[in-house]
């Protein structure tokens, strides 16, 4: 696990006034149904700046949103703390926590109008009733809904329903927004739309959001930061560049996106053997032993192809799929494995034809040895 977001105990308690959510080795352990103990999340660690889009992401089971519950009051930790600011907040009931939680079902009043449903909260602070329209009709506005509310919420589309659920949720000024899969009940071009609104909202609020999904492409687009999860804790934390481009172990690399993993040796001078073909790499090697087997990720937009050359990582065009925006190709190395490439337009037919023989070009700074 790697990031300036992680930080050892002292570090936190020197600066958690200026930092957002802290949570600091946090633990909640379930029973199975066979009685043996199930660590949902296992001592995890990480710092979530306010103001900032923040993405929790990982396969299904992984701890993500058992976190996010117990973030949101809503399980209690076997283990650990949580703060926000300065204050420590795992102790204290979820409705005196200044966080409020849009779920996946958006749980709207169907009885109410738009109006009454974002004015729920606010009526049940005895907030006066001039107050409360001001309001409403701020968050309405805001959410791109200011004549919508009269309507109910079965006259609303998802996307609309959503954004009520969303209005709902910021009308009391929450320090933290806590959105748990909210977009993953809308189709896909309206999930897309959504994630727009949503980084919007965001930014014209600089109220932290905690974004959980499973959804790779949804955590890259939306997120300042995103931690990848696993068996109960952050892999990797890191802006959706150093994710993506410099995973740090296999896992991480493999659920985000495509990528190829390739068996390589060390060789001298900072490279990589491949088959038999030497390619330096960027990525600091010095500490592993020349000779020593390696496993290198690759992604497939990465690769250039070319004519064969004697002196190249080559290999044979297995088969080619026209994608529209990219040309899929596998490609078997003279070695025997097999490896993805995307080849961007303009198409060189030349070239690009199964059984064509060609050599792979990679730059060093998209070669990265990656831990099992």
């Amino acid at each position: 696990m790697t990031t300036e977001h992680t930080a050892t105990a002292s570090q936190q308690s020197q600066s958690r006034q200026e930092m957002g959510l802290t949570i600091n080795m946090a633990t909640k352990i379930f029973q199975s149904a066979e009685g043996s103990e199930v660590r949902a999340i296992d001592q995890a660690s990480l710092e979530i700046r306010p103001g900032e889009f923040f993405v929790m992401l990982g396969p299904s089971g992984c701890g993500k949103t058992t976190l996010l519950r117990a973030i949101a009051g809503l399980e209690t930790l076997d283990a650990g703390e949580i703060y926000l600011g300065s204050t420590r907040i795992d102790g204290i009931p979820p409705y005196s926590r200044p966080v409020n939680t849009v779920f996946q079902s958006y749980a709207l009043f169907p009885h109410l109008t738009v109006a009454e449903n974002v004015a729920f909260g606010l009526e049940m602070e005895g907030q006066s009733r001039s107050d409360i329209r001001k309001r409403v009709q701020e968050m309405l506005d805001l959410v791109h809904l200011g004549n919508r509310g009269t309507r109910k919420p079965d006259q609303l589309s998802g996307g609309q329903q959503q954004r009520v659920a969303l209005a709902r949720a910021l009308a009391k000024s929450p320090k933290v927004l806590l959105l748990d899969e909210s977009l993953s009940a809308l189709d896909f071009k309206l999930r897309r739309q959504m994630q727009v609104e949503l980084k919007r909202i965001q930014r014209e609020t600089g109220i932290t959001f905690v974004f959980v999904t499973h959804d790779q492409e949804e955590a890259l687009s939306m997120g300042d930061h995103i931690a990848v999860f696993s068996k109960g804790r952050p892999e990797q934390i890191g802006t959706p560049e150093e994710i993506y481009n410099k995973p740090v172990n296999r896992f991480v690399a493999d659920f985000i996106g495509d990528i190829n993993f390739i068996e390589a040796s060390k060789a001298a001078n900072n490279a990589v053997t491949i088959s038999t073909t030497e390619l330096p790499v960027e990525q600091d090697l010095s500490k592993i032993p020349v000779g020593s087997s390696l496993t290198l990720a690759v992604r497939p937009e990465n690769i250039s192809l070319g004519p064969a050359v004697e002196s190249a990582l080559c290999g044979t065009i297995a088969s080619q799929t026209f994608m529209g925006a990219n040309m899929r190709c596998e490609i078997q190395l003279d070695g025997g494995a097999t490896i993805l490439v995307r080849v961007p337009p303009p198409f060189d037919f030349d070239i690009l034809h199964e059984h064509g023989q060609v050599s792979l070009s990679i730059l060093p700074q998209h070669l990265r040895a990656v831990d099992q």
